[in-house]
């Protein structure tokens, strides 16, 4: 039994990992924050910020997110671009359940080491300078033309949106018209995109990944309560309020795919609660 569940935790967390390389490239959603909604975001900022130091500590947790993030970040880039070409709110809708129906062990996991006010002055402002950011980006409509100066933007966008929980580079890129060939050049692995973009990105992790390890450490409520803030803000920005107004039908294909998602993300919670709890008797 013990190693039908290493193998059925190993299988989840590959999924994990698409679905967190499938969120890093989904508009409005942050990798980041999937990391955290699965429970992997703490050893993968340990592992950012002290790489050989924790190497055997996180590599079995990780080797297989690792896995997944590949095969989600570039194998599914084209598909994604058609189903979010083709249904743009279906897509957004399933995504927003998911976040939903992980916000109770988010919430769950901030309060390991209890809440103080500070804790809920961090969520409520958090949230209130995410929706003042995202609000006056989307009232700005702002174009550029794509270049190796731009898309080394998009790589350190990309590398906060991982390391800063509900900052999604989508979000960023798309009021400056950037997000879509952004995502056309990592679907057809155009190296042109791809090279600043991963050095920008892998410097950004470098510089910046210890100083977010360091606030975790030492102010873990503070911080953790921080992300939920900005989750939630992120996540009620990117719902399409508009395309529940189009149709009746429209409406309620919308609905059952945020319903679908918050019972996914419920049951793999679950799941996940089974596993920790086995693993923490044997």
């Amino acid at each position: 039994m013990k190693s039908e569940n290493k193998y059925g935790l190993f299988l989840i967390r590959i999924l994990e990992g698409i679905l967190v390389g499938v969120g890093a490239v989904l508009p409005g959603i942050s990798g980041g924050v999937l990391c955290v909604i699965f429970g992997i975001y703490k050893p993968v900022m340990q592992f950012l910020a002290h790489p050989f130091k924790t190497f055997k500590k996180n590599m079995l947790l990780l080797a297989p997110v690792a896995i997944g993030v590949i095969i989600g970040f570039l194998g599914i880039s084209k598909i994604l671009a058609f189903f979010l070409e083709t249904y743009p709110n279906q897509s957004v809708c399933l995504f927003v359940g998911l976040i939903g129906g992980m916000m109770p062990s988010l919430f769950r996991e901030a309060g390991e080491q209890g809440r103080t006010k500070g804790s809920f002055i961090s969520l409520f402002a958090a949230m209130a300078i995410i929706f003042a950011l995202l609000i006056t980006l989307g009232a700005a409509h702002i174009e550029v033309v794509p270049n190796v100066g731009w898309y080394l933007f998009c790589g350190f966008c990309l590398a906060m949106s991982l390391i800063a929980p509900g900052m999604s580079f989508s979000t960023l890129l798309m009021p400056l018209g950037l997000y879509t060939p952004f995502i056309a050049g990592i679907g057809s692995i155009d190296m042109s995109v791809l090279v600043p973009a991963g050095i920008a990105a892998l410097a950004t992790i470098i510089l910046l990944s210890k100083g977010v390890n360091y606030l975790f450490e030492n102010h873990y409520s503070i911080a953790f309560h921080a992300i939920c803030g900005i989750v939630i803000a992120a996540t009620v920005m990117i719902i399409p309020f508009g395309s529940f107004t189009e149709s009746v039908s429209g409406a309620a294909v919308n609905l059952g795919l945020i319903i679908a998602g918050i019972i996914l993300a419920l049951l793999l919670d679950k799941f996940n609660q089974k596993i920790d709890v086995k693993n923490a008797e044997a």
